[in-house]
């Protein structure tokens, strides 16, 4: 039966239809508190004020706050493929996906700060951790140095995407755009390196282009390179 419109005399509704509360809705209130109001603004109140309910009903779908960080975390970890392991194409197979895995923290910057207090357990990170093993192992790289070198590269690409998070929140607060504001603080900083005596600083002094050189991308994939070159020295000959 098609739906009746009220009666004129009728007081309409000023409420909102509530959303039907499932873990899902729950993951989606989350994630826009958390875009909204940053990893400080989410709680289990204000996800239920999003959601047009009282607190106590989200505990049906998640157990609290850390539980939703865990959603929250492997929703976005969603979006990282993995391929099939090529032991010829190991090392480039394991950038592909940290530079995937690098973007959706940059894009979701109050996730990657949740992240480095967050042990990922939800299926699409468990997936990327094995596909990223299974990279590893198929290049002969052993179970140790594996397990170690994913836990250190995870954490450099949140702090990295974090690091970035709050230039940017900089640059915002500058009112210049993003081109702007750096061609500022650059121009400012390389003046005060070289208003320092030189004979305390030599070196700075002497390779300050290079000190300055590179943006953001670069520098990561600089990183990302010494990261791989590292584990790739305990690879064992197939």
């Amino acid at each position: 039966m098609s739906e009746l419109p009220d009666p004129p005399w009728r007081t309409p509704s000023r409420g909102r239809t509530r959303r039907p509360l499932s873990q899902e809705a729950v993951v989606d209130a989350a994630l826009a508190v958390l875009n909204r109001e940053g990893l400080g603004g989410l709680s289990m109140r204000r996800v239920a004020q999003e959601l047009g309910t009282g607190p106590a009903s989200l505990y049906a779908h998640v157990s609290g706050k850390e539980e939703l960080l865990e959603l929250l975390l492997d929703r976005v970890s969603a979006t990282i493929t993995v391929p099939e392991p090529d032991p010829r194409r190991w090392t480039e197979q394991i950038k592909d996906v940290a530079w995937q895995a690098y973007r959706v923290y940059a894009a979701n910057t109050h996730l990657a700060l949740a992240s480095l207090a967050t042990i990922p357990t939800g299926p699409n990170a468990l997936r990327v951790t094995e596909g990223m093993l299974a990279i590893l192992f198929a290049g002969g790289v052993p179970p140790q140095p594996a397990a170690w070198f994913l836990d250190r590269l995870f954490l450099y690409i949140a702090g990295d995407a974090y690091e970035g998070a709050l230039f940017g929140e900089k640059v915002r607060a500058s009112g210049k755009d993003v081109e702007g504001y750096w061609t500022g603080m650059l121009t400012q900083l390389r003046e005060y390196y070289l208003s320092l005596p030189a004979e305390r600083f030599p070196h700075t002094l002497a390779n300050l282009d290079a000190l300055m050189a590179g943006g953001g991308d670069e520098r990561f994939a600089f990183g990302l390179d010494l990261l791989v070159q590292g584990v790739a020295r305990y690879a064992e000959p197939a």
